[in-house]
């Protein structure tokens, strides 16, 4: 799918690896932006060192940035097992050098046949989501899988079972608990405490999690890759590794449910039409429906191009002020209007038409808060009902950039932390379908993510590429996070595009989300600073303890530069 041809449909969206810590206070973090970027021909940015250090090794051998990114994802699975794996779902933008396209893939989670649109309602209310999302209810078809032998089989460079050794070594060998896991290992303890491979894997005999500093091997994973990496990803969709899953899900002790052997043997990974558009001189690529993130990022970019962003800078109360209003009008777009494009109609045309997003754009008033940010009526929209998200904070994000050019940009989840809170083979599985909505229609009227068989949660997943006025890429980016993904990639984005920051710096920037009537700041900021100014504005501000987890590659100097969020455990670096 080329640039040229997505306008069409639809507008259409140095050497050494950098380690930035993780600390408490924003101006710690500040502080922890490091001034020597990590620069070369090729670049890798992840969230964890590990998983960094397995895709510079790809690399390393020759592989391409669709091979890498493979390898990071194997990898993370083994060592971020909290956030993403081979039993979630995940997106994957992907620019092939010397061309002008832009390939999305959506290896998306899949409702089994057996989903009906009352799945979460119990006596006609819908479910806590913490019941929800433990157990057997809330897991979707894995199609992480599929997503990286797709992109393979496109555009790879290796050969299939290279890109698993390094993730098969690290489970097999062994890796160090950080004090990231713990914290999250204590939090889900009420979710894994049934599962007796959590257990096994990641607590002490007295229910208390390993500690930091502790070494955790996992054979069964290392023995499942390993299968996959000799017999394809067959070797996961069919056969004893299905047979396991469809048996944790079925046998499970919070809410057995099925998902039959045809459901995992049908699944696929999708190439779908990206989301392009112009964003001033520059041309934002991203994914496209199920995912909401490639069509909300393009909608708040473009909506602020009537204001001169770039002048006012990165310490102007009115920049920020006028970039949380255009968050709220496309999130409130986003809660109405997207869904799976298999299964609803979603106007997709009308949301990135640039008149119409100039119209919204004109609501935003750059001295005061808009009352209410109401959704749009975009052309051919269709009748449906918009309802609050359910979507938790989770998910991970990686960006790579090959010698040749080639670049890829891939978000995958297992949704919440821990996912389901069950585990198979080593891995963990997610809770993505109370990604859908719960309540499936209001007065009748049917919501455009409701639960179907056979469907897609819509997701906030935003991978982006950037593309500067002579269609070279200069930038790669996403985020972990949940709904606030679109804020945090739309943050970046603004500040290497508009304040001409680096990618590292604009990462670090202040986390920042407007979502229906409430700005969420992060606290201890130079923007958390500004509640009070901004709140004279007539918003309503929230200041907190905000996290982020971006990770991107920026080339605006004309070699690539990594950047990695120092809230995270993130690394960036060259091969």
């Amino acid at each position: 799918m080329t640039r040229l041809r997505c306008l069409a449909l639809s507008l259409c969206l140095a050497t050494a690896l950098t380690t930035l810590p993780a600390t408490g206070a924003w101006a710690q973090k500040e502080s922890a932006v490091i001034t020597a970027l990590p620069v070369g021909k090729a670049m890798v940015s992840s969230a964890d060192p590990r998983a960094t250090e397995a895709g510079r090794e790809i690399l390393r051998q020759g592989g391409s940035a669709a091979d890498a990114a493979a390898a990071l994802m194997l990898a993370l699975t083994v060592v971020e097992p909290e956030s993403s794996g081979i039993g979630g779902g995940g997106f994957m933008l992907y620019h092939p050098a010397g061309t002008k396209d832009t390939f999305s893939y959506d290896g998306r989670e899949e409702a089994p046949a057996a989903a009906k649109p009352d799945r979460f309602m119990k006596n006609g209310q819908e479910m806590d989501y913490e019941d929800a999302r433990s157990g057997g209810l809330s897991v979707g078809v894995p199609g992480n899988i599929r997503l990286i032998e797709l992109a393979h089989a496109r555009h790879g460079k290796l050969p299939w079972r290279a890109l698993f050794q390094p993730a098969i070594k690290l489970a097999r060998d062994g890796y160090v608990v950080t004090p990231r896991m713990v914290k999250y290992l204590k939090e889900q303890t009420p979710l894994l405490k049934v599962s007796k491979e959590a257990q096994e894997l990641y607590y002490l005999p007295d229910g208390t999690p390993k500690p930091a500093g502790s070494v955790i091997k996992n054979p069964k994973l290392a023995d499942l890759l390993t299968l996959v990496a000799e017999q394809g990803a067959d070797a996961f969709y069919k056969g004893p590794a299905a047979d396991r899953l469809r048996a944790a899900v079925a046998n499970s002790p919070r809410h057995a449910s099925v998902i039959t052997a045809d459901d995992m043997i049908a699944y696929r990974a999708v190439p779908r039409p990206p989301v392009c558009g112009t964003y001033r001189v520059y041309t934002v690529c991203g994914m496209g429906p199920p995912s909401s993130g490639g069509i909300a990022v393009l909608s708040i970019l473009k909506q602020m191009e009537g204001f001169d962003i770039p002048a006012m800078g990165k310490d102007s109360v009115e920049a920020w002020h006028i970039l949380g209003e255009s968050m709220r009008l496309a999130y409130a777009d986003r809660a109405k209007w997207l869904g799976d494009p298999d299964h609803v109609k979603v106007p997709v045309d009308g949301l990135t038409d640039p008149a119409y997003i100039k119209e919204r754009g004109k609501l935003i008033d750059p001295k005061k808060a808009m009352p209410k940010a109401l959704p749009g009526t975009p052309k051919d929209a269709p009748r449906v009902s918009d309802i609050l998200d359910n979507e938790i904070p989770g998910t991970t994000h990686f960006s790579v950039a090959d010698e040749w050019g080639n670049v890829a940009s891939m978000t995958s989840t297992i949704e919440d932390i821990y996912g389901s809170g069950i585990i198979v083979d080593g891995y963990v599985l997610n809770n993505e379908l109370t990604d859908f909505n719960f309540v499936p229609d209001i007065d009748g009227v049917p919501t455009a993510n409701r639960v179907e068989p056979g469907k897609r949660p819509r997701s906030s997943m935003s991978p982006s590429i950037v593309y500067d006025q002579n269609g070279q890429v200069v930038l790669a980016i996403g985020a972990a996070g949940g709904p606030t993904i679109i804020a945090q990639v739309a943050k970046a984005i603004v500040g290497v595009l508009d304040w001409k920051l680096d990618v590292q710096t604009a990462i670090a920037l202040p986390t920042f989300m407007g979502n229906g009537d409430v700005l969420r700041i992060e606290a201890g900021t130079p923007v958390g600073a500004m509640a009070d100014k901004l709140r004279a504005m007539g918003h309503e501000v929230q200041v907190d303890d905000f996290g982020g987890k971006l990770n991107g590659i920026d080339k605006v100097t004309g070699q690539w530069r990594g950047g990695a969020d120092p809230r995270s455990n993130g690394t960036a670096g060259a091969p």
